[in-house]
Protein backbone atom coordinates (compact mmCIF):
# COMPACT_ATOMS: atom_id res chain seq x y z
CA UNK A 1 0.00 0.00 0.00
CA UNK A 2 1.50 3.08 -0.73
CA UNK A 3 2.48 5.76 2.11
CA UNK A 4 3.20 9.40 2.57
CA UNK A 5 3.71 11.61 -0.52
CA UNK A 6 2.73 8.57 -3.04
CA UNK A 7 -0.81 8.61 -1.25
CA UNK A 8 -1.31 12.44 -2.17
CA UNK A 9 -3.27 13.49 -4.98
CA UNK A 10 -0.31 14.38 -8.12
CA UNK A 11 0.27 18.15 -8.15
CA UNK A 12 2.19 20.23 -10.89
CA UNK A 13 4.67 22.57 -10.49
CA UNK A 14 1.37 24.91 -12.31
CA UNK A 15 -1.15 23.99 -9.75
CA UNK A 16 0.20 24.38 -5.72
CA UNK A 17 -3.28 26.58 -5.30
CA UNK A 18 -5.01 23.15 -6.20
CA UNK A 19 -7.03 25.26 -9.14
CA UNK A 20 -7.61 22.25 -10.71
CA UNK A 21 -9.82 21.93 -7.37
CA UNK A 22 -12.11 24.73 -8.56
CA UNK A 23 -13.05 23.63 -12.33
CA UNK A 24 -16.07 21.29 -12.91
CA UNK A 25 -15.64 17.81 -14.95
CA UNK A 26 -16.77 19.61 -18.43
CA UNK A 27 -14.18 22.14 -17.87
CA UNK A 28 -11.35 19.49 -17.00
CA UNK A 29 -12.98 17.49 -20.20
CA UNK A 30 -12.40 20.43 -22.40
CA UNK A 31 -8.77 22.19 -20.97
CA UNK A 32 -7.67 18.46 -21.39
CA UNK A 33 -9.34 17.63 -24.56
CA UNK A 34 -7.26 20.69 -25.97
CA UNK A 35 -4.20 19.88 -24.38
CA UNK A 36 -3.77 16.68 -26.02
CA UNK A 37 -4.62 18.71 -29.32
CA UNK A 38 -2.05 20.78 -28.82
CA UNK A 39 0.69 17.56 -27.73
CA UNK A 40 -0.24 15.73 -30.73
CA UNK A 41 -1.10 18.40 -33.59
CA UNK A 42 1.21 21.56 -32.41
CA UNK A 43 3.84 20.98 -30.24
CA UNK A 44 5.55 19.00 -33.14
CA UNK A 45 5.53 21.03 -35.54
CA UNK A 46 5.56 24.45 -33.80
CA UNK A 47 9.34 25.17 -34.11
CA UNK A 48 9.44 25.07 -37.99
CA UNK A 49 6.38 27.22 -38.24
CA UNK A 50 7.80 29.51 -36.21
CA UNK A 51 10.65 29.89 -38.15
CA UNK A 52 9.25 29.70 -41.31
CA UNK A 53 6.81 32.38 -40.29
CA UNK A 54 3.33 30.22 -40.92
CA UNK A 55 0.57 29.14 -39.59
CA UNK A 56 -0.60 25.97 -40.93
CA UNK A 57 -4.35 27.02 -42.04
CA UNK A 58 -5.26 23.34 -42.99
CA UNK A 59 -5.69 22.80 -38.84
CA UNK A 60 -8.69 25.33 -39.10
CA UNK A 61 -11.47 22.71 -39.65
CA UNK A 62 -9.65 20.41 -36.91
CA UNK A 63 -10.59 23.30 -34.33
CA UNK A 64 -13.62 23.00 -35.77
CA UNK A 65 -14.52 20.09 -35.50
CA UNK A 66 -13.27 19.91 -31.78
CA UNK A 67 -15.85 22.94 -31.30
CA UNK A 68 -13.27 25.95 -30.05
CA UNK A 69 -14.48 28.25 -32.98
CA UNK A 70 -16.74 30.55 -31.23
CA UNK A 71 -17.26 28.17 -28.56
CA UNK A 72 -18.62 30.75 -25.87
CA UNK A 73 -21.07 31.47 -28.59
CA UNK A 74 -24.64 29.51 -28.27
CA UNK A 75 -26.50 27.91 -31.38
CA UNK A 76 -25.24 28.47 -35.60
CA UNK A 77 -23.12 25.51 -35.31
CA UNK A 78 -21.08 26.62 -31.74
CA UNK A 79 -20.68 24.47 -28.83
CA UNK A 80 -22.39 27.02 -26.12
CA UNK A 81 -19.46 26.48 -23.61
CA UNK A 82 -19.40 28.93 -20.87
CA UNK A 83 -16.27 31.69 -20.66
CA UNK A 84 -14.12 29.54 -18.06
CA UNK A 85 -14.25 26.99 -20.38
CA UNK A 86 -13.30 28.76 -23.47
CA UNK A 87 -10.73 30.48 -21.36
CA UNK A 88 -9.30 27.08 -20.13
CA UNK A 89 -9.16 26.38 -24.31
CA UNK A 90 -7.12 29.34 -25.23
CA UNK A 91 -4.73 28.76 -21.88
CA UNK A 92 -3.91 25.40 -23.87
CA UNK A 93 -3.97 26.72 -27.25
CA UNK A 94 -0.94 29.07 -25.78
CA UNK A 95 0.96 26.93 -23.81
CA UNK A 96 1.45 25.43 -27.96
CA UNK A 97 2.04 28.74 -28.82
CA UNK A 98 0.50 32.10 -29.16
CA UNK A 99 -0.39 32.25 -32.92
CA UNK A 100 -2.78 29.39 -32.29
CA UNK A 101 -4.86 31.23 -29.18
CA UNK A 102 -4.46 34.43 -31.52
CA UNK A 103 -6.26 32.22 -34.71
CA UNK A 104 -9.00 31.00 -32.17
CA UNK A 105 -9.19 34.28 -30.49
CA UNK A 106 -9.80 36.03 -34.07
CA UNK A 107 -12.04 33.67 -35.61
CA UNK A 108 -14.19 33.41 -32.63
CA UNK A 109 -14.41 36.75 -30.15
CA UNK A 110 -13.95 38.96 -33.16
CA UNK A 111 -14.71 38.29 -36.25
CA UNK A 112 -17.89 35.34 -35.14
CA UNK A 113 -19.01 37.28 -32.00
CA UNK A 114 -19.38 40.49 -34.49
CA UNK A 115 -21.56 39.17 -36.72
CA UNK A 116 -23.03 36.98 -33.55
CA UNK A 117 -23.77 40.61 -31.25
CA UNK A 118 -24.53 43.06 -34.07
CA UNK A 119 -25.45 41.17 -37.21
CA UNK A 120 -28.60 39.74 -38.97
CA UNK A 121 -30.63 36.59 -38.76
CA UNK A 122 -29.46 36.16 -42.54
CA UNK A 123 -25.50 37.07 -41.88
CA UNK A 124 -25.62 34.59 -38.82
CA UNK A 125 -27.12 32.10 -40.71
CA UNK A 126 -24.76 32.67 -43.71
CA UNK A 127 -21.31 33.18 -41.94
CA UNK A 128 -21.45 31.92 -38.04
CA UNK A 129 -21.55 27.85 -38.97
CA UNK A 130 -19.27 28.45 -41.87
CA UNK A 131 -16.73 30.17 -39.48
CA UNK A 132 -17.48 27.65 -36.42
CA UNK A 133 -16.77 24.83 -38.63
CA UNK A 134 -13.37 25.89 -39.69
CA UNK A 135 -14.88 25.61 -43.84
CA UNK A 136 -14.49 30.07 -43.50
CA UNK A 137 -11.73 32.04 -41.71
CA UNK A 138 -13.06 35.77 -40.46
CA UNK A 139 -10.90 38.66 -39.34
CA UNK A 140 -11.31 41.94 -37.70
CA UNK A 141 -10.71 44.97 -39.18
CA UNK A 142 -10.34 48.02 -36.92
CA UNK A 143 -6.80 49.10 -36.16
CA UNK A 144 -4.91 51.56 -38.59
CA UNK A 145 -1.91 52.71 -39.58
CA UNK A 146 -1.99 55.73 -37.55
CA UNK A 147 -5.37 54.63 -35.33
CA UNK A 148 -4.40 51.96 -32.79
CA UNK A 149 -5.38 53.32 -29.09
CA UNK A 150 -7.45 55.31 -30.78
CA UNK A 151 -9.92 54.12 -32.70
CA UNK A 152 -12.61 56.36 -32.84
CA UNK A 153 -10.00 58.68 -34.89
CA UNK A 154 -9.79 56.05 -38.09
CA UNK A 155 -9.80 57.35 -41.72
CA UNK A 156 -11.70 54.46 -42.95
CA UNK A 157 -14.45 55.76 -44.60
CA UNK A 158 -17.58 54.04 -45.76
CA UNK A 159 -20.11 56.81 -47.47
CA UNK A 160 -23.57 55.89 -49.07
CA UNK A 161 -23.96 55.85 -53.48
CA UNK A 162 -27.56 54.67 -54.14
CA UNK A 163 -28.29 51.53 -51.99
CA UNK A 164 -24.78 50.74 -51.62
CA UNK A 165 -21.85 51.12 -49.62
CA UNK A 166 -18.35 52.34 -50.95
CA UNK A 167 -15.28 51.58 -48.52
CA UNK A 168 -12.27 53.37 -48.62
CA UNK A 169 -9.10 52.67 -46.15
CA UNK A 170 -6.78 51.15 -44.75
CA UNK A 171 -6.59 48.44 -41.91
CA UNK A 172 -3.34 47.52 -40.09
CA UNK A 173 -1.71 44.04 -38.03
CA UNK A 174 -4.67 42.47 -38.47
CA UNK A 175 -4.73 38.82 -37.47
CA UNK A 176 -5.74 36.62 -40.44
CA UNK A 177 -6.02 39.22 -42.78
CA UNK A 178 -4.37 36.48 -45.76
CA UNK A 179 -6.02 33.87 -44.67
CA UNK A 180 -9.77 35.47 -44.69
CA UNK A 181 -12.75 34.78 -46.52
CA UNK A 182 -14.72 37.19 -45.08
CA UNK A 183 -13.50 40.39 -42.97
CA UNK A 184 -15.39 42.71 -39.93
CA UNK A 185 -14.29 46.17 -41.14
CA UNK A 186 -15.18 49.13 -39.22
CA UNK A 187 -15.60 52.27 -40.92
CA UNK A 188 -16.43 56.31 -40.14
CA UNK A 189 -19.95 57.24 -42.24
CA UNK A 190 -22.05 60.04 -41.84
CA UNK A 191 -23.96 58.65 -39.17
CA UNK A 192 -20.89 57.35 -36.79
CA UNK A 193 -18.75 54.22 -36.56
CA UNK A 194 -20.38 51.50 -38.28
CA UNK A 195 -19.38 48.03 -39.34
CA UNK A 196 -19.45 45.74 -42.35
CA UNK A 197 -19.21 42.22 -43.17
CA UNK A 198 -17.05 42.69 -46.38
CA UNK A 199 -16.28 38.84 -48.22
CA UNK A 200 -12.44 39.05 -49.30
CA UNK A 201 -13.11 38.21 -52.80
CA UNK A 202 -14.99 41.85 -53.24
CA UNK A 203 -13.34 43.84 -56.13
CA UNK A 204 -11.22 46.41 -54.21
CA UNK A 205 -10.16 44.57 -51.15
CA UNK A 206 -6.39 43.70 -51.10
CA UNK A 207 -4.61 42.04 -47.83
CA UNK A 208 -0.93 42.00 -47.82
CA UNK A 209 1.07 40.11 -45.91
CA UNK A 210 3.24 41.35 -43.02
CA UNK A 211 6.69 40.08 -43.21
CA UNK A 212 10.22 39.80 -41.54
CA UNK A 213 8.09 39.60 -37.68
CA UNK A 214 10.26 38.73 -34.86
CA UNK A 215 7.16 37.94 -32.83
CA UNK A 216 4.06 35.59 -33.19
CA UNK A 217 5.85 34.55 -36.95
CA UNK A 218 2.99 31.35 -36.48
CA UNK A 219 0.44 33.45 -37.49
CA UNK A 220 -0.56 35.04 -39.99
CA UNK A 221 -0.62 39.17 -39.90
CA UNK A 222 -2.05 41.91 -42.51
CA UNK A 223 -2.63 44.61 -44.13
CA UNK A 224 -5.96 45.16 -45.23
CA UNK A 225 -6.77 47.95 -48.18
CA UNK A 226 -10.00 48.91 -49.30
CA UNK A 227 -10.24 50.72 -52.93
CA UNK A 228 -13.53 51.65 -53.66
CA UNK A 229 -15.09 48.34 -52.01
CA UNK A 230 -18.49 48.37 -53.17
CA UNK A 231 -21.43 46.49 -50.90
CA UNK A 232 -25.19 46.21 -51.18
CA UNK A 233 -26.94 47.49 -48.03
CA UNK A 234 -27.35 44.02 -46.75
CA UNK A 235 -23.49 43.94 -45.66
CA UNK A 236 -23.67 46.48 -43.01
CA UNK A 237 -24.36 45.21 -39.16
CA UNK A 238 -27.53 46.63 -38.48
CA UNK A 239 -26.85 46.74 -34.26
CA UNK A 240 -23.58 47.69 -34.56
CA UNK A 241 -23.47 52.04 -33.67
CA UNK A 242 -20.20 53.85 -32.76
CA UNK A 243 -17.12 53.08 -31.11
CA UNK A 244 -18.31 50.87 -28.25
CA UNK A 245 -19.90 48.34 -30.59
CA UNK A 246 -16.18 47.03 -31.72
CA UNK A 247 -14.87 47.57 -28.21
CA UNK A 248 -16.85 44.97 -27.14
CA UNK A 249 -15.68 42.60 -28.88
CA UNK A 250 -11.70 43.41 -28.29
CA UNK A 251 -13.30 42.96 -24.81
CA UNK A 252 -14.25 39.43 -25.78
CA UNK A 253 -10.92 38.76 -27.34
CA UNK A 254 -8.91 40.57 -24.01
CA UNK A 255 -10.77 38.00 -21.42
CA UNK A 256 -9.40 34.86 -23.53
CA UNK A 257 -5.90 36.48 -23.20
CA UNK A 258 -6.29 36.61 -19.31
CA UNK A 259 -6.11 33.08 -19.75
CA UNK A 260 -4.24 32.26 -22.92
CA UNK A 261 -1.00 34.12 -21.61
CA UNK A 262 -0.97 31.58 -19.00
CA UNK A 263 -0.25 29.36 -20.90
CA UNK A 264 2.50 30.34 -22.01
CA UNK A 265 4.05 31.19 -18.68
CA UNK A 266 3.30 27.28 -17.57
CA UNK A 267 5.05 25.89 -20.79
CA UNK A 268 7.99 28.01 -20.13
CA UNK A 269 7.78 27.09 -16.66
CA UNK A 270 7.63 23.53 -17.17
CA UNK A 271 10.24 23.84 -19.86
CA UNK A 272 12.70 25.34 -16.87
CA UNK A 273 11.94 22.95 -14.50
CA UNK A 274 12.76 20.04 -16.28
CA UNK A 275 15.92 21.28 -17.69
CA UNK A 276 17.43 22.86 -14.51
CA UNK A 277 16.91 18.73 -13.57
CA UNK A 278 18.87 17.26 -16.25
CA UNK A 279 21.51 19.68 -16.57
CA UNK A 280 24.40 19.42 -14.43
CA UNK A 281 26.66 22.75 -13.55
CA UNK A 282 29.82 22.03 -10.70
CA UNK A 283 28.84 18.24 -10.48
CA UNK A 284 25.14 18.91 -9.53
CA UNK A 285 21.89 19.30 -11.38
CA UNK A 286 21.20 23.04 -11.81
CA UNK A 287 17.78 22.62 -9.65
CA UNK A 288 19.69 22.36 -6.42
CA UNK A 289 21.23 25.74 -6.42
CA UNK A 290 19.30 27.87 -4.32
CA UNK A 291 19.64 31.03 -6.93
CA UNK A 292 17.41 27.95 -8.86
CA UNK A 293 14.87 27.21 -7.00
CA UNK A 294 13.87 31.14 -5.43
CA UNK A 295 13.35 31.86 -9.33
CA UNK A 296 11.11 28.50 -9.60
CA UNK A 297 9.25 29.16 -6.72
CA UNK A 298 8.68 32.71 -7.52
CA UNK A 299 7.21 32.16 -11.16
CA UNK A 300 5.33 29.32 -9.54
CA UNK A 301 3.79 31.68 -7.24
CA UNK A 302 2.59 34.19 -9.92
CA UNK A 303 1.33 32.07 -12.14
CA UNK A 304 -1.04 30.47 -9.30
CA UNK A 305 -1.92 34.11 -8.78
CA UNK A 306 -2.38 34.79 -12.45
CA UNK A 307 -4.90 31.37 -12.34
CA UNK A 308 -6.76 32.50 -9.40
CA UNK A 309 -7.60 35.71 -11.15
CA UNK A 310 -8.41 34.24 -14.23
CA UNK A 311 -11.02 32.05 -13.14
CA UNK A 312 -12.14 34.38 -10.54
CA UNK A 313 -12.87 36.77 -13.94
CA UNK A 314 -14.03 34.03 -15.88
CA UNK A 315 -17.30 33.00 -12.92
CA UNK A 316 -18.02 36.74 -13.19
CA UNK A 317 -18.08 36.71 -16.70
CA UNK A 318 -20.38 33.56 -16.48
CA UNK A 319 -22.46 34.69 -13.67
CA UNK A 320 -23.44 38.27 -14.19
CA UNK A 321 -21.07 39.53 -17.04
CA UNK A 322 -17.28 41.07 -16.49
CA UNK A 323 -16.60 44.66 -16.85
CA UNK A 324 -14.16 46.21 -18.85
CA UNK A 325 -12.14 47.21 -15.86
CA UNK A 326 -11.91 44.01 -14.56
CA UNK A 327 -10.68 41.95 -17.67
CA UNK A 328 -8.25 45.11 -17.83
CA UNK A 329 -6.82 44.31 -14.60
CA UNK A 330 -6.71 40.80 -15.79
CA UNK A 331 -4.92 41.64 -18.54
CA UNK A 332 -2.49 43.89 -17.36
CA UNK A 333 -1.38 41.56 -14.82
CA UNK A 334 -1.15 38.12 -16.99
CA UNK A 335 0.01 39.32 -19.63
CA UNK A 336 2.80 41.14 -17.57
CA UNK A 337 3.76 38.17 -15.03
CA UNK A 338 3.68 35.79 -18.20
CA UNK A 339 6.14 37.47 -20.05
CA UNK A 340 8.45 38.47 -16.90
CA UNK A 341 8.40 34.04 -16.50
CA UNK A 342 9.29 33.36 -20.09
CA UNK A 343 12.23 35.56 -19.69
CA UNK A 344 13.10 34.25 -16.35
CA UNK A 345 12.95 30.90 -17.89
CA UNK A 346 15.09 31.50 -20.48
CA UNK A 347 18.22 32.48 -18.33
CA UNK A 348 17.99 28.90 -16.73
CA UNK A 349 18.63 27.37 -20.38
CA UNK A 350 21.67 29.20 -20.45
CA UNK A 351 22.84 29.36 -24.28
CA UNK A 352 20.39 26.16 -25.03
CA UNK A 353 17.54 28.95 -24.53
CA UNK A 354 17.96 31.01 -27.15
CA UNK A 355 17.23 28.06 -30.13
CA UNK A 356 13.48 26.52 -30.60
CA UNK A 357 14.25 23.39 -29.33
CA UNK A 358 13.07 25.27 -26.20
CA UNK A 359 9.91 27.29 -26.10
CA UNK A 360 10.30 30.37 -23.74
CA UNK A 361 11.96 32.90 -26.04
CA UNK A 362 9.59 31.68 -28.48
CA UNK A 363 6.71 32.42 -25.95
CA UNK A 364 8.71 36.01 -24.46
CA UNK A 365 9.12 37.03 -27.93
CA UNK A 366 5.01 36.21 -28.80
CA UNK A 367 3.89 37.49 -25.65
CA UNK A 368 5.75 40.69 -26.40
CA UNK A 369 3.05 41.32 -29.02
CA UNK A 370 0.40 40.25 -26.73
CA UNK A 371 1.62 42.67 -23.97
CA UNK A 372 0.83 45.11 -26.76
CA UNK A 373 -2.21 43.86 -28.80
CA UNK A 374 -6.21 43.83 -27.69
CA UNK A 375 -4.97 47.16 -25.73
CA UNK A 376 -1.21 48.29 -24.71
CA UNK A 377 -0.66 47.94 -21.00
CA UNK A 378 -0.87 51.57 -20.87
CA UNK A 379 -4.28 51.68 -21.98
CA UNK A 380 -5.21 49.02 -19.45
CA UNK A 381 -3.44 51.35 -16.88
CA UNK A 382 -5.45 54.12 -17.66
CA UNK A 383 -8.55 52.45 -18.39
CA UNK A 384 -8.57 51.15 -14.37
CA UNK A 385 -7.26 55.05 -13.49
CA UNK A 386 -10.50 55.93 -14.98
CA UNK A 387 -12.68 53.13 -13.23
CA UNK A 388 -10.96 54.70 -10.17
CA UNK A 389 -11.16 58.39 -10.62
CA UNK A 390 -14.04 59.14 -13.27
CA UNK A 391 -10.87 60.94 -14.58
CA UNK A 392 -10.42 60.16 -18.48
CA UNK A 393 -6.54 60.42 -19.21
CA UNK A 394 -6.76 59.45 -22.39
CA UNK A 395 -7.20 62.78 -23.95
Amino acid sequence: MATGVDQQREIRPRDYLDVDGSLDDEELLIRDTVRAFVADRILPGIGDWFEEARLPAELAPELGKLGLLGMHLTGYGCAGASATAYGLACMELEAGDSGFRSFVSVQGSLSMFSIYRYGSEEQKNEWLPRLAAGDAIGCFGLTEPDFGSNPAGMRTRARRDGSDWVLNGTKMWITNGNLADVATVWAQTDDGIRGFLVPTDTPGFTANMIHKKLSLRASVTSELVLDNVRLPASAQLPHARGVSAPLSCLNEARFGIVFGALGAARDSLESAIAYSQAREVFDRPLSSFQLTQEKLANMTLELGKGMLLAVHLGRIKDAEGVRPEQVSLGKLNNVREALSIARECRTLLGGSGITLEYSPLRHANNLESVLTYEGTSEMHLLSIGRALTGQSAFR
